[in-house]
């Protein structure tokens, strides 16, 4: 175990999101650490938002953003590994990620809150998890208010729903061979998946029937990433290689998630066009991104945060050389992933404590 006299702390809910994403972190890395109910006035006091999860350090350091809290448990527990060294692997967490971070809330929204069923057990579940009906009812008007946010619509809801269920069919497929993304060995790309499978489509009644009737390969990597037994796991891919399921994966990801990444990325260019100042504070979101998922509209609210998240895919992927570009290029070839890689932003966004600003 990567022993600390004293444990972190980790504010954090079954039924959260990126919860799911840092808790298997964290077990992996055979961290001491206390998980608690995520205590939101103390959250507020520590970061000034309700943004959950949070880690606090044994030093007493507060860690939010589940992308920053990966790299810096990363950095500080090096060991057993999480990224991969190697290009192309690591590349290929870091577009997994921006999927599941920036595309994957679209699903997890429509399956928790998209029929009378679902609704009514999520509202019961969240009253349960508060302890009061009142304040379980509350927290569920917030969440419906943000699946319109994400675009997990009425109208958009056969769209997606085919997109959830092509997703489970491709990861079934690969799990039926492999333990994890990468291989035999947790990833980051492991950690940023369990966010919707876990946290919302296992978690929540419907879709986890869905997960049953459809796709016990996934299940059996939820499994294996819960209680990780790190020290039996295997290796990645051999000669920084993936595979032709991993392919299939990349595909519909990539062609179902970009479209709609992009026009939120658009969309907060055009803002920034008009009032970044460099060094003010971005507002979180600035009107809708307007797209299309398999023929159906889709809107959702153009978050600043997507084009933060995606500096993180095109920052390592430019600073490559040239060589290694063009095998990254070779290797999503027919993803959709191109566009996205092909994207040259205008502006930029840097972190100032937890708040995002206009880079300077």
């Amino acid at each position: 175990m990567n022993g600390t006299d004293t444990p972190y702390r980790f504010h954090a809910f079954e039924v959260s999101y990126f919860s799911a994403k840092v808790r298997v972190a964290l077990r992996y890395k055979q961290l001491y650490f206390e998980e608690v109910r995520a205590d939101i006035r103390e959250i507020l006091e520590r970061t000034g938002m309700a943004f959950i999860p949070i880690l606090v350090t044994p030093e007493g350091e507060t860690w939010q953003d589940s992308s920053e809290i990966l790299d810096r448990l990363e950095a500080r527990h090096p060991n057993p590994p999480l990224y991969p060294e190697t290009v192309l692997q690591r590349m290929v967490c870091a577009l997994i990620e921006l999927y599941c971070d920036e595309f994957g809330l679209t699903p997890a929204m429509h399956t928790r809150w998209g029929t009378e069923e679902s609704e009514r057990l999520a509202r019961a579940r969240f009253s349960a998890m508060t302890g009061s009906v009142e304040q379980g009812n509350r927290a569920a008007d917030q969440m419906v208010k943000a699946r319109f946010a994400v675009g997990a619509t009425p109208e958009a809801g056969p769209a997606i729903q085919s997109h959830l269920e092509d997703l489970l069919a491709v990861l079934s497929t690969h799990f039926e061979v492999h333990d994890f993304l990468l291989g035999d060995r947790m990833s980051l790309a492991d950690c940023a998946l369990m966010g919707p499978v876990h946290g919302h489509f296992f978690t929540d009644l419907p879709s986890r029937r869905l997960l049953h009737e459809t796709a016990l390969p996934v299940i059996r990597w939820i499994e294996y990433c819960n209680a990780p037994s790190t020290d039996r796991q295997g290796d990645w891919f051999r000669a920084d290689g993936i595979s032709d399921s991993l392919f299939g994966i990349l595909k519909l990801m990539g062609t179902d998630a970009v479209g709609p990444i992009l026009a939120s990325v658009d969309a907060v260019e055009a803002h920034a066009d008009e009032h970044a100042r460099p060094g003010e504070v971005v507002p979180r979101a600035v009107g809708l991104a307007k797209s299309e998922l398999r023929g159906t509209p889709l809107e959702r609210a153009a978050q600043s945060y997507t084009l933060w998240m995606l500096q993180r895919v095109l920052d390592p992927y430019r600073a490559l050389a040239d060589a290694d570009r063009a095998r990254v290029d070779d290797a999503v070839a027919g993803t959709g992933w191109e566009a996205l890689l092909a994207y040259e932003p205008r502006h930029r966004i840097e972190k100032r404590g937890f708040e995002l600003v206009h880079s300077s």
